[in-house]
């Protein structure tokens, strides 16, 4: 018996060293943690992509401090040359909501079905914004048809104002269009020719100093010119407006943070913090609902940006 409990007695004494030996190891450790929550703005640029995250860099971390108070969640930018690298990465959960005009978003949204509409965002004090198509006042050009055979100069391939809606606003008409860019043996001597000027200041002095019959641009780029060209210049037609910015989300982004990403958004300019934001975010002055929702507005970016892409 006496043999027996020593055994037993020894047993527990090398058991409570163990035990002690392994707690105080566990305590001379640092403790592991948690890796840090974060909410990434995503933007599309293909020049200064440094300058632009830190342009950014204060409202995505205004907008992660507001998401949850009671977690320390993080506000990082994410900055991508085109929308298809940023709907990669939007793909790969590395980005979670983005801002951009409405081809892109349509181009993210839609063709590549990564995420979906928020928001819309009054960039530069402005909610919509249409194109206008334009020619030299009291020059031969006075009506649309008189387009046909004639030079038409964009602004930029990529360009939702300068290019997609107004050509596809002609599209729907009934123009057809040739780019004068390369040799076409099928286009016809009715069509229109098109080029692209790449800048809007080249894109007026082309239509002005008469190298191009017509051109496209916002009528928020028309307000900005000098008073002398405004004066040479004539309206042809109008479009139909659109958001002026839209903000979306990533799709399988979690419901209730998308909820509070909303609220959040929504409410920036009812506070000074807010407001000051989003007055150094390109002049933003606020986020509102989409007038026709979602469904509504994803028939319209899609009626106006398919046949532009078959055409």
């Amino acid at each position: 018996m006496n043999r027996s409990t020593n055994k037993f007695s020894a047993l527990l004494v090398i058991a409570a060293l163990v035990c002690g030996f392994t707690a105080a190891n566990v305590a001379g450790q640092p403790l592991k943690r948690a890796k840090p929550q974060t909410v990434t703005l995503g933007i599309v640029s293909e020049i200064n992509r440094a300058q632009i995250a830190e342009h950014f860099s204060d409202f995505v971390r205004y907008v992660a401090s507001k998401l949850d108070p009671t977690s320390d969640i993080e506000g990082k930018v994410a900055i991508a040359p085109t929308p298809f690298e940023l709907a990669k990465l939007i793909e790969q959960k590395k980005v979670d909501f983005y801002m951009d005009s409405p081809y892109p978003t349509y181009l993210i949204n839609d063709a590549h079905g990564v995420a979906r509409l928020l928001l819309r965002r009054w960039k530069g004090g402005m909610a919509e914004y249409r194109s206008l198509i334009f020619t030299r006042r009291n020059g031969e050009i006075t009506r649309l048809e008189d387009l046909r055979g004639k030079l038409f100069v964009f602004e930029h391939p990529e360009s939702t104002s300068g290019h997609f809606l107004p050509r596809s606003f002609l599209s729907q008409k009934g123009f057809k269009f040739t780019d004068k860019s390369r040799f076409d043996p099928y286009a016809a001597p009715t069509d229109i020719g098109y080029l692209f000027a790449y800048s809007q200041v080249k894109l007026v002095d082309w239509v002005l100093s008469k190298k191009a019959a017509a051109g496209a641009f916002s009528d928020d780029d028309f307000a900005r010119l000098e008073a002398n060209k405004r004066a040479d210049i004539a309206i042809l037609a109008r479009t139909q407006p659109l958001p002026r910015h839209l903000i979306s989300v990533r799709k399988d982004f979690a419901p209730a943070l998308a909820d509070r990403l909303e609220k959040v958004l929504l409410s920036m300019h009812e506070n000074d913090q807010g407001r000051q934001i989003l007055k150094k975010t390109d002049d933003t002055t606020k986020f509102d609902r989409l007038p026709e929702g979602e469904a509504g507005l994803r028939r319209r970016l899609a009626e106006i940006f398919q046949p532009t892409e078959k055409n």
